[in-house]
């Protein structure tokens, strides 16, 4: 898959706080990884490879190996969160065939990084070859099971306040006041809301 053939950044979002909080970002409200060529989009602007990096491997199976690491990794995330809100009183049950899949996936290893000179001397990371696709799916399984094993970080886990959005951030604000996973998108949205409603109370 050559490089610059992606989709439009502005489809992608990157505001949830973790890697994989933003692999299932890209489920929603639309499918973004219908193909290979939106997903080697993902893969370059998450930082999971260096700018530039061929991925002469990629191919539909990709997808479809991404979109089920992503349904693994909502199905605990939601799970997790069904679980803080209700306290230790009452015992939710951990999805365990994502568990499996999700430990699965963490076990392969990961790309190696290297340092080289780039065209101006200062020293930029490559990865010491092309990554299969195994490679980068346990980057981001390692990263969700770091968070969801670090009480700190899962206890930051927030669900949009936004009307019909599933999406899970980390809440790193100050005072854990964040309500939505975009201010642009669902916040404003929601202000839009609040204001026609008091212009109709105005009006009426």
């Amino acid at each position: 898959m050559a490089p610059g053939t992606a989709t439009a950044p502005h489809t992608l979002r990157f505001e949830a706080g973790r890697l994989c909080l933003d692999l299932l970002a890209t489920a929603h409200p639309v499918e973004r990884l219908h193909s290979a060529l939106p997903l080697y989009a993902w893969i370059t602007a998450s930082g999971l490879v260096p700018p530039g990096t061929p991925l002469p491997e990629a191919d539909p199976s990709w997808v479809t190996a991404f979109r089920e690491l992503r349904s693994c990794v909502g199905q605990l995330v939601h799970a997790s969160l069904t679980a803080d809100h209700h306290g230790a009183q009452v015992p939710v049950p951990v999805p365990l065939l994502a568990l499996a899949r999700l430990n699965d996936l963490a076990r392969a290893a990961t790309p190696a990084p290297r340092a080289v000179r780039g065209e101006d001397g200062t020293l930029v990371r490559r990865l010491d070859a092309a990554p299969d696709c195994a490679a980068l799916l346990a980057v981001v399984a390692r990263d969700a099971v770091e968070l969801l094993t670090d009480p700190v970080a899962r206890a930051a886990l927030r669900q949009c306040a936004g009307d019909n959005c599933p999406l899970v951030y980390v809440d790193t604000s100050r005072g854990r006041r964040r309500r939505w996973c975009s201010s642009e998108v669902c916040g404003n949205r929601e202000r839009v809301a609040r204001h026609r409603r008091r212009t109709a109370v105005t009006r009426g």
